[in-house]
């Protein structure tokens, strides 16, 4: 019996110890003071526009890219027929980048084919601008993000070694630690804001240049369809 009894009295223990130990995310920041409160809000809004801009350009880019495959077979017989106001009819139905460079280059059909060079890339200039659009915010967020957790740790630490030298160097190092380590959540904050933006900004920088590739190369298919003999 006493076995047991001190068995139970073992694990009321280490249930209570595990107990004090466990601290949730929001008793850290609460626990941070104001100072760490701002600076989570701040991260949080950050994260709020990464996301933002994230899911609404991927969408953009993932209508862009989208274009029927017989689209530039129904160009060529338009042009090659000498339809040109149909081709400009198609170009205007079809909502895409590639459908607007097409429609630039079959505005300017009897013209010097320079001219028309020029204008298709002007077109286009204009056309990747628009794909992006507000992704160098992601890029801001992603290098802002990290640092701005790390002044948060910075101020948590120089109010944390102004509390010791206020108490004359007696101040307990458990208040003190427990000032460093959440004060530090504001770095993980940052940091994890960081690493979301730097992601998000990388794929769509991958997405649009493969919109970018498959606008260059029906721009060339277009221009080689003017070159060939009618």
């Amino acid at each position: 019996m006493i076995i047991f009894q001190d068995l139970e009295e073992g694990a009321e223990v280490g249930a209570s110890i595990s107990e004090e130990k466990t601290l949730s995310v929001i008793d850290l920041i609460v626990n941070g003071g104001t100072g760490s409160i701002v600076i989570i809000m701040v991260l949080f809004v950050l994260l709020f526009v990464a996301l933002y801009i994230y899911f609404e350009r991927i969408f953009a880019i993932k209508a862009a890219s989208k274009i029927d495959k017989n689209f530039m077979n129904q160009i060529r017989d338009h042009v090659m027929n000498g339809k040109l106001d149909a081709a400009k009819i198609l170009c205007a139905q079809t909502d895409s980048p590639v459908a607007r460079l097409t429609e630039k280059g079959v505005s300017r059909i009897g013209k010097p084919l320079d001219d028309i060079n020029t204008a298709i890339e002007n077109a286009g200039t204009l056309e990747v601008y628009k794909l992006e659009k507000n992704v160098s915010v992601l890029a801001t967020v992603a290098g802002a993000a990290p640092m701005i957790g790390f002044l948060g740790t910075v101020i948590g630490m120089i109010l944390a070694f102004h509390e010791m030298a206020s108490s004359g160097g007696q101040a307990e190092m458990g208040s003190l630690a427990s000032g460093i380590y959440t004060a530090m959540t504001t770095t993980v904050a940052g940091l994890v804001v960081g690493i979301i933006a730097y992601i998000g900004y990388n794929h769509l920088v991958n997405r649009t240049d493969k919109v970018v590739h498959k606008m260059e190369a029906n721009a060339v298919e277009f221009l080689d369809l003017l070159n060939e003999p009618i």
